[in-house]
């Protein structure tokens, strides 16, 4: 039997498609013979009942997914237990003693997804269209992913730039910061020259997303959150 757990920072994500990785175990005569960490590779809907499909999974656990995912798996002939939480270790001995129960669906997608939204007014998340496709910088207050994500484009400290396929980033500091006028237009510059096909960041002001719209950089608005979860947000939409 093989089975993937969403996993965050260790412990079972509260979303199934929200999750940075996956970690994936075999289980054979009540005993884990292989475990490896897959990247959530982001997906459109539907996508990842296919993909873990592919790779043989007969299992996922999460805290928390939508009826319609649900259905998507068991079309896929993938159990789904949600509901479940706890540090990843805990829950594959408790799953291998035959102990592990579904829950309460923990999945919160009006609190989320009201702190994390499309740029254009009065557009929701799910009508941004299709993850795009290349570099994903985040607006941060801070270097690493677990930072908050700067409120403002142009006098951000720091630019983290992610490999979605990867999963890998690098952070830079933002050159023009602190520039009197023109930070915002001399930033989407900067994210074009890196190659960055979208910019999850706070507020961006007209002449920065002409110069983003003209470069193919996608902006999309996000707040309240850290890097981590606006990055986990996109590629579990």
């Amino acid at each position: 039997m093989k089975v993937a757990i969403a996993m965050d920072k260790g412990s079972v994500s509260a979303h199934f498609g929200r999750c940075l990785f996956y970690t994936v175990i075999e289980i054979e005569e009540g005993k884990v013979i292989k475990r490896e960490e897959i990247p959530n590779p982001g997906h459109s809907p539907g996508f990842l009942p296919g993909y873990l499909s592919e790779k043989g999974v007969d299992v996922i656990i999460a805290g928390g997914m939508g009826p319609r995912a649900q259905n998507l798996f068991a079309e896929k002939n993938i159990q789904t237990i949600i509901g479940v939480q706890g540090k990843i270790d805990d829950v594959i001995e408790r799953l291998i003693r035959q102990e592990l129960e579904p829950g309460k669906d923990l999945c919160d997608h009006g609190h989320f997804e009201g702190r994390v939204r499309s740029c254009h007014d009065g557009e929701s998340p799910q009508e941004i269209g299709e993850v795009p496709i290349g570099k994903i910088c985040v607006t941060a207050k801070a270097r690493e992913l677990d930072a908050e994500v700067a409120p403002n484009f142009g006098r951000a400290r720091y630019f983290i730039i992610i490999d979605p396929q990867t999963l890998k980033f690098e952070a830079f500091e933002n050159p023009s910061t602190d520039l009197a006028h023109g930070a915002g237009v001399k930033s989407a510059q900067f994210l074009a020259e890196k190659g960055v096909a979208a910019v999850l960041t706070g507020q961006v002001g007209p002449n920065a997303r002409r110069v983003c719209d003209s470069a193919g950089i996608k902006v999309i608005n996000v707040e309240g959150c850290t890097v981590r979860e606006a990055i986990a947000w996109l590629m579990g939409r």
